[in-house]
């Protein structure tokens, strides 16, 4: 069986977030699972590491185009070059008439190539017109959301011509939405199965409150059979407290002190227990929510932050940051998260929604116990024996999850057997591979 996994990006050669974690383990785990596996994504031209041209040439209806090769792992790399991606950084304010350039240039890119998949798997709202266009063609498709939120809206009228779409396919029950075209409703419609990173999400993703206007098309698949949630799993090479190079190694909690000695040196905090996470600074993760609540939780908490995105959060963190219990630093550090998720007795996540989330994962398994709020993928892998969870998205409520995680905390014993369980607990991404495959297997 031959997959092709199409996203806007893909570690280690490109990433902002979660997406690009999850692109830069799972292809490899279906290559060790006997999946013949292909990776597309943009040529950015701050791509991390160095690609092999293997054509270059013109491409009806689009222009220049060049297409770079890897294999790693047994996967097969492919960068798509375009004129429109030749800039700085990964995402900028025309990305919807990048990624219709992107979405109409694949398909006879991967010919030139000869990359002929029997399935082609598309990651969030940047592939959506790639679904489109290769259901048209005859392909089987699987459409995966990774966060419903964003999903690739701009001008019908504008629009329009960027796709290369026929006529018909910009109805109601093609890819309009409300005046836009919607590259995530084109996946929606078109693939022959849609998937989302936990059962729980997809779930809520078919209720007004987290449907982000689709929940009608959302229900509409699922009684068809068409939506399925398949838990996100994690690199456990990367994320493991034995092997990583960026803290005091560790096995066993035992280890972990030094991991947490070596944080409170780092930004020089006092003895009280320390909360960290690590975070897009926007509403979506509850970070105001955790502002609000810092009065309350500098109280009893050091509090660690790193994250970078919204000015205005940013500036309350900044401000906050003179605070002697509160440490934040800005933007995103590799090294620091590793140091964080190792060196925090707690982690926070009060997010409002979350498709999955790695975070928990990987503080679970360093040991590090999570204050989630109860919602998509922290349901499915947070229990509520071993991390502490929490209802309402408001600052009373993480105030008051975070006192009850305190007590725990103060109970030595029933906080190391909590931490344990969670070092045990299997996030690889061998199960949820084998659903991936289950699923290509019945198209």
């Amino acid at each position: 069986m031959d997959v092709l996994h199409v996203a806007s990006e893909v570690f280690p050669y490109s990433r902002s977030g979660g997406l690009g974690d999850v692109l830069g383990a799972l292809p490899a785990v279906l290559a060790a699972q006997g999946v013949r596996t292909t990776v597309l994504s943009p040529w950015y031209a701050g791509l991390s590491g160095e690609a092999r041209e293997v054509w270059s040439g013109e491409l009806p209806g689009v222009g220049p185009a060049r297409i770079g090769e890897r294999v790693e792992g047994g996967v097969r790399y492919l960068f798509l070059g375009l004129p429109d991606f030749d800039r700085p950084g990964l995402y900028h304010p025309d990305d919807v008439q990048r990624f219709c350039a992107f979405g109409r240039a694949a398909l006879p890119a991967l010919e030139r190539v000869g990359a002929q998949p029997d399935v082609l798997h598309g990651h969030d709202w940047q592939s959506g017109l790639i679904v489109a266009h290769a259901h048209l063609a005859g392909l089987k498709t699987v459409f995966s959301i990774h966060n419903l939120q964003y999903q690739g809206r701009w001008n019908l009228g504008e629009a329009r011509s960027w796709t290369g779409l026929p006529d018909w396919a910009f109805g109601i029950e093609g890819v309009e939405f409300f005046g836009d075209v919607n590259l995530m409703k084109a996946g929606l419609v078109f693939a022959d199965q849609v998937t989302t990173v936990s059962p729980t999400y997809a779930r809520e993703i078919t209720t007004m409150q987290y449907g982000e206007g689709l929940d009608g098309l959302l229900v509409r698949l699922t009684l068809e059979g068409r939506l399925s949630g398949i838990l996100n799993g994690l690199d456990q090479e990367r994320w493991d407290p034995r092997t990583d190079p960026h803290i005091p190694t560790y096995g066993d909690l035992g280890g972990k002190a030094a991991a947490t000695a070596a944080l409170r040196a780092e930004f020089g905090l006092g003895d009280a227990p320390i909360l960290g996470t690590v975070s897009r600074l926007a509403d979506q993760k509850g970070m105001d929510l955790l502002i609000e609540a810092l009065p309350e939780l500098t109280e009893r908490w050091n509090i660690v932050v790193l994250g970078g995105g919204d000015p205005l959060l940013t500036a309350a963190l900044t401000g906050w940051a003179q605070h002697p219990r509160v440490a934040f630093a800005q933007g995103m550090n590799e090294a620091l998260a590793h140091r964080i998720y190792a060196g925090a007795d707690a982690f926070a996540m009060p997010s409002r929604f979350e498709p999955c989330g790695l975070s928990q994962m990987i503080a679970l398994r360093y040991g590090t116990l999570p204050v989630v709020r109860e919602t998509g993928g922290l349901v499915d892998t947070v229990p509520h024996d071993i991390g502490f969870r929490f209802a309402e998205a408001t600052p009373e409520a993480l105030s008051a999850c975070c006192a009850q995680a305190l007590v725990t905390f103060e109970a030595p014993a029933a906080w190391r057997e909590r931490a344990e369980r969670g070092m045990e607990l299997d996030f690889s991404w061998d199960g949820p591979a084998r659903h991936y495959i289950e699923l290509y297997g019945r198209l």
